[in-house]
């Protein structure tokens, strides 16, 4: 697999932004749910992408933050679920 110049890796975003935020892919799908998602991740410590994981079934979308409240706020706002710290 190779990488394109810049391009961040997951390891580096669990690295930087330890605190993970699950969230279900619906919630992130339609344009008018993204837009909400992705601008108030942005306002937080967010890292600049995501990733996705696939759970009992269901695909999830992982919102990593660089401060341990942002990552709380960000499971408040929108039901998420925290998941264990990444280690560094």
């Amino acid at each position: 697999m190779t990488q394109r110049k810049d391009e961040i890796t997951l390891p580096e975003i669990k690295g930087k932004w330890p605190y993970h935020v699950a969230l279900p892919a619906n919630k992130v799908r339609r344009v008018r749910n993204s837009e909400i998602v992705w601008s108030f991740a942005a306002a937080l410590s967010a890292a600049p992408r995501p990733y996705a994981v696939r759970r009992d079934g269901g695909d999830l979308v992982v919102f990593c933050f660089a401060k341990p409240e942002d990552a709380q706020a960000f499971c408040d706002r929108f039901g998420g679920e925290r998941l264990p710290e990444a280690k560094r």
